[in-house]
């Protein structure tokens, strides 16, 4: 990756699914160092560890299954918090969802071929999460790795 990026093939090199341990591993060895990593972030997985270390290091994180990855854990979306952060915002449980990364600093990557959740996903950017409700999303039982 380095090669095509000394070559002006790329601007920048990216990571996917990489702890902490694996990233620091790589910054120690690589002459370029990753512009972003790409894992699974959402409000049930909220990964602040990792934030603070990407951030640390100047790396973006981009956070793949923003509305939740569908495990055994439940859905994301039916979680009170984000029903009543929801209702208050007069948004919908995704929407929150959505807007909780992009409030947190990270870019999210939803994925849906429905045209008509394609334009709610994109209707998040008109006011950002008061404080006081995003302090609520710490109440929100973290999955285990």
């Amino acid at each position: 990756m380095e090669a095509l990026f000394y070559s002006g093939k790329v601007r920048a090199i990216g990571v996917s699914n990489f702890s902490s341990k694996k990233l620091q591993d790589l910054l120690d060895m690589a002459r370029v160092p990753p512009a972003v990593i790409q894992v699974e972030c959402h409000p049930q997985w909220q990964q602040p560890k990792m934030h603070a270390f990407c951030e640390s290091k100047g790396i973006h994180l981009t956070g793949y299954s923003p509305l939740g990855s569908g495990d055994a854990s439940g859905d994301i979306l039916k979680y009170p918090v984000l029903k009543e952060v929801a209702e208050k915002l007069g948004k919908t449980p995704a929407q929150v969802a959505l807007r909780w990364g992009l409030h947190v600093g990270h870019s999210v990557l939803p994925m849906s071929s429905n045209e008509v959740r394609i334009k709610e996903n994109l209707d998040v950017f008109d006011r950002p999460i008061p404080e006081d409700l995003m302090a609520k999303f710490s109440e929100i039982k973290q999955a285990s790795t």
